[in-house]
């Protein structure tokens, strides 16, 4: 696993012992996010709009001005998911596969507002920002948990 922090910024990567295809139709089920996106209480595509570019996107999490409406800006088929927020761009949540032939890389990148100028920003670095860095941490382990264990249990018959 990998972490960068910087100013209102979290980057996570986790290597993943499946294929990029696998790996992706987990992150698209927005319903499950908070199966593995521990900051996330719940999540659902509104008006039952596929997943693309345009689709909104209503988040309850725990992040500094998480909650509310994200608007799907980059649909890559396979390999990118990227959200802003509805109302501030400063908001985002991007999410990329990276394929490596049989196994893949997810990487996560966390955008938020600190607000109150400087003073804001050095109260974000002690509290907020460690937290969501844990956070976002342990949910890439949710993750690699999920999609690497989906397989268990199937029959020979069902592969």
């Amino acid at each position: 696993m990998h972490v960068q922090t910087g100013a209102g910024r979290i980057l996570c990567s986790q290597d993943l012992d499946v294929p990029s295809e696998r790996a992706f139709g987990l992150l698209c089920d927005v319903a499950r996010w908070p199966d593995w996106l521990s900051f996330v209480r719940a999540a659902q595509i509104e008006g039952g709009a596929p997943l693309g570019p345009g689709a909104e996107i209503a988040i309850d999490a725990s992040i500094p001005g998480g909650d509310g409406a994200f608007e799907v800006e980059h649909f890559i088929a396979g390999h990118v998911l990227s959200l802003i927020g509805a109302y501030s761009v400063r908001r985002r949540l991007d999410f990329r596969i990276e394929g490596l032939g049989l196994r893949c890389r997810l990487v996560v990148r966390l955008d938020y507002p600190a607000y109150g100028g400087v003073l804001g920003g050095l109260f974000d670095q002690v509290t907020a920002r460690p937290r969501l860095t844990q956070a976002l941490a342990v949910s890439l382990i949710h993750f690699k948990n999920l999609v690497e264990g989906e397989g268990v249990g199937l029959g020979l018959d069902d592969l």
